[in-house]
């Protein structure tokens, strides 16, 4: 890896259609920018060491903006861009305005999601499953799925734990977005993201 740049993002998830990017104004920039999913290891050990016990061991969510909208929204916390203790797992959250669903998608990695608030739905492969606040949702390998919030009132917010690093790494690359998030919520009511995460 040393002294080797690649410039241009893969394909699929990580190269989205340029015309469907332009149109949603590049502001889920996590599925199309140029990411760092594996971070060379190169130096002597204990360089490697002494890097690794001064990381902190404790990142604030709120440090993170919110991106995305205007009915969800996402914040990558944890990741190998983002720390140098982490290469194997991500860890983002994401929240939904009542009424309103997440994007259509899949990814050859699975995913654990933590609900922390609110109550919902997911579609995995056509089958419908139900989740609420406090249950832990798994999404298998492969699966084609999209999370949502049926709640009339409230929000609903997951924690979201990811090998996605780890499978990329493996070559795993297929990400593929099948439709956007909604671009207006179901009775255009403005909706903005919790303020304390």
């Amino acid at each position: 890896m040393t002294g080797f740049v690649d410039t241009v993002a893969g394909i699929g998830h990580n190269q989205p259609d340029p015309m469907e990017m332009e149109k949603k104004n590049q502001k889920w920039d996590r599925w199309a920018k140029k990411r760092t999913f594996v971070r060379a290891l190169e130096g002597t050990y204990s360089h490697l060491y002494k890097t690794l016990v001064d990381e902190p061991r404790v990142y604030s969510s709120s440090d993170v903006a919110w991106k995305g909208g205007p009915q969800m929204y996402g914040k990558s916390v944890i990741s190998p861009q983002a720390t140098s203790i982490i290469q194997s797992i991500e860890s983002h959250i994401e929240a939904y305005a009542p009424k309103t669903g997440g994007q259509k998608h899949g990814h050859l990695n699975s995913a654990v999601f933590y609900v922390l608030k609110g109550h919902g739905y997911d579609v995995h492969d056509g089958r419908r499953i139900e989740w609420k606040a406090g249950d832990v949702m798994l999404v298998e390998n492969g699966c084609v799925h999209q999370h949502f919030n049926d709640s009339e009132t409230e929000e609903c917010v997951h924690l979201v734990f990811k090998a996605k690093p780890l499978f990329l790494f493996m070559h795993l690359l297929l990400q593929k977005m099948v439709e956007w998030p909604p671009e207006r919520s179901p009775d255009d009511q403005p909706y903005s993201p919790p303020t304390d995460l």
